[in-house]
């Protein structure tokens, strides 16, 4: 639920609206919203709920160490921009020594971004409370209501937050280099027998992100993320000028996997003590043959 009202939507959303998954002969109209956190994404696959998943790397990472056979096959996000922000009497990170966090899994790259983050400006794992919550709307929500007093939130609910007068402490992307956070993820043995659906479902996404790109499609681009998100249309234009205005690597220019941003979050979860060394290559968890089946390096 929490990602399809965040931006984290957007390539499939537009891919829906613009036509792409319809022109790539894809009968595409039924997306599953499913309670919980990134875990659940990838039980859909194992359950028959969902063929295909959007799902952040790391738990794609901890569910083929623990047996899957999922893979991701196209690239989403690339170095998200997370917002550490905080109730208006909290000035700065060294003010939040012990006060409550709302943190999402501690196994995913949001928390261990925040806590790299935390850790930069002197704020240790034990000089916090801890609140586990899954999904940006719903760590803004905790925000408001006062029982967090600070959280990492994506776009739109940052920029909407900086708006009511909370307070921003400092961005993911201060700790965080080349990454790769979220990835279209399918089962092996299912795309197997679904090759030819799945090189024009990766098309679709490719086209999607051209379309993102486009300076002229911003206004489209613009009414997606209002009409998904529930953000204004000032937000997301301010969302968009934050991923492009300059240039910041945020999306794939074709939904193509940045094994590189995949091996930092290797080995990031090797650094949290999430996994035990030898680390796994990066390629263990992708199948490029869609992407190069469907034209895209």
């Amino acid at each position: 639920y929490s990602a399809m009202r965040s931006i984290f939507s957007l390539p499939v959303s537009v891919a829906d609206r613009q036509g792409f998954f319809h022109r790539e002969g894809l009968n595409f109209h039924v997306v599953v919203p499913l309670p919980g956190g990134a875990d659940r994404m990838l039980d859909s696959l194992h359950d028959d709920t969902a063929d295909v998943t959007h799902v952040a790397t790391a738990f794609l990472i901890r569910a083929v160490l623990n047996g899957s056979d999922a893979v991701a096959i196209a690239g989403e996000f690339n170095n998200p921009i997370y917002s550490l922000i905080a109730r208006p009497e909290v000035k700065n990170i060294t003010d939040l020594k012990g006060r409550l966090i709302g943190l999402a899994d501690e196994a995913g790259t949001i928390t261990l971004s925040t806590r790299k983050l935390l850790q930069k400006h002197g704020v240790s794992n034990g000089d916090f409370r801890v609140k586990t919550i899954e999904g940006t709307p719903a760590r803004f929500t905790c925000l408001r209501r006062g029982d967090c007093e600070a959280v990492p939130l994506g776009q739109p609910q940052d920029l909407l937050a900086l708006n009511d007068g909370y307070q921003l402490l400092g961005l993911s992307t201060e700790v965080v280099p080349d990454f790769l956070y979220t990835v279209t993820a399918v089962r092996r043995r299912w795309a197997e027998t679904h090759k030819t659906a799945l090189v024009r479902y990766v098309r679709a996404l490719a086209a999607a992100f051209t379309f993102i790109r486009d300076p002229a499609k911003r206004n489209s681009v613009i009414k997606t993320i209002v009409e998904t998100t529930g953000a204004t249309e000032a937000i997301a234009k301010q969302t968009l000028g934050l991923y492009f205005e300059p240039e910041r690597g945020v999306l794939p220019k074709k939904a193509e996997i940045n094994l590189k941003g995949l091996e930092q979050v290797i080995a990031f979860m090797g650094e949290a003590g999430n996994l035990t060394p030898p680390l796994p290559a990066a390629e263990r968890f992708v199948d490029l043959q869609y992407l190069h089946a469907a034209g895209i390096k």
